[in-house]
């Protein structure tokens, strides 16, 4: 399952689609399952991912999610682990966890700030940034923990994944992290949302030079399409979310056509959309879908 996801991702003639899970505050994530299902879209990807508590909110453990969802759909799915909430002892032992329940691919990442959360007076670990997990996952496939200390009985392969912003005012920024992340091991780095095919091609292409200068020519660079069908959405990302670059023409299209009302308004949207989803097939056919758990925006992209 996850040798077929990782070959899918290394071909460069390939299409390979993960679609991005956000479990919910509840104490069960079968309703998302559920919803997927029936909207059936699960052959149209090649995995999905669960988010870890995002934006340090409360919600449905990640692992057990990716579990439920491989389960259900055999289907690899990347589990999103965060540096925000375990120390080095609280990650291998969930990593172990997670191993024997072929929970296999993670994506690593540093975590939102605890300050923000809705759990009161909540404090951040970060004993490291995401790359101390991927240098941990490289220590478990070389069938050590982090100390060095041999498992008595062995993990089997793990699959590490990190992120990375999709725009920089200066390009040596993503530049580094690109490098940083490959030089840890990550086999593929998903991008936050990319708007234009501009930014799309500058992206590959600062990939490319961190693969020379990590001397990882196996790492792969993953796309993320974030479907905006709203106004409000488009001006919050563009104001608010460092890291992402809405271009100006998605602005003023999306003014235009909320004078219009919100049918015309999400019409437009979905245009702009579809046509970057499109592109991104075309140029760079490695795309990870981010939808917030709207996946009949999904839907309608992948078909």
């Amino acid at each position: 399952m996850f040798e077929q996801l990782i070959n899918k991702l290394t071909d460069p003639d390939s299409t390979y689609i993960t679609l991005e899970t956000t479990p919910k505050h509840d104490a069960s994530f079968v309703p998302v399952i559920d919803t997927i299902e029936r909207l059936g879209i699960v052959e149209k990807v090649d995995g999905f991912s669960t988010t870890d508590n995002p934006l340090a909110k409360l919600k449905f453990n990640s692992i057990i999610a990716a579990m439920q969802l491989q389960t259900r759909f055999k289907k690899p799915v990347l589990a999103t682990m965060s540096m925000r909430d375990r120390n080095k002892i609280a990650l291998q032992s969930d990593l172990l966890g997670a191993n024997s329940i072929d929970v296999r691919a993670i994506l690593a990442l540093t975590g939102d700030p605890a300050k923000i959360s809705d759990q009161p007076a909540s404090k951040g670990v970060f004993e490291g940034d995401s790359t101390m997990l991927l240098d941990i996952i490289k220590c478990f496939n070389a069938g050590i923990d982090y100390a060095g200390r041999e498992f008595g009985i062995k993990p089997r392969p793990i699959y590490p994944f990190a992120v990375s912003n999709a725009f920089s005012k200066n390009p040596k920024t993503l530049l580094k992290k690109f490098t940083k992340k490959l030089e840890h091991g990550a086999l593929g780095i998903i991008t936050q949302p990319v708007f234009d095919t501009e930014n799309v091609l500058r992206l590959l292409e600062l990939f490319e030079e961190a693969k020379k200068r990590s001397g990882r020519s196996e790492g792969v660079l993953i796309l993320g399409v974030f479907p905006i069908t709203k106004l409000k959405t488009a001006q919050f990302l563009a104001s608010h979310v460092p890291g992402i670059d809405v271009p100006k023409n998605w602005i003023d299209t999306l003014y235009e056509a909320h004078k219009k009302g919100e049918a015309e308004e999400e019409k437009k949207g979905m245009e702009l959309s579809e046509n970057i989803f499109r592109s991104i097939k075309e140029i760079h056919p490695k795309i990870h879908l981010m939808t917030a758990n709207r996946f009949t925006l999904a839907k309608a992209l992948l078909e």
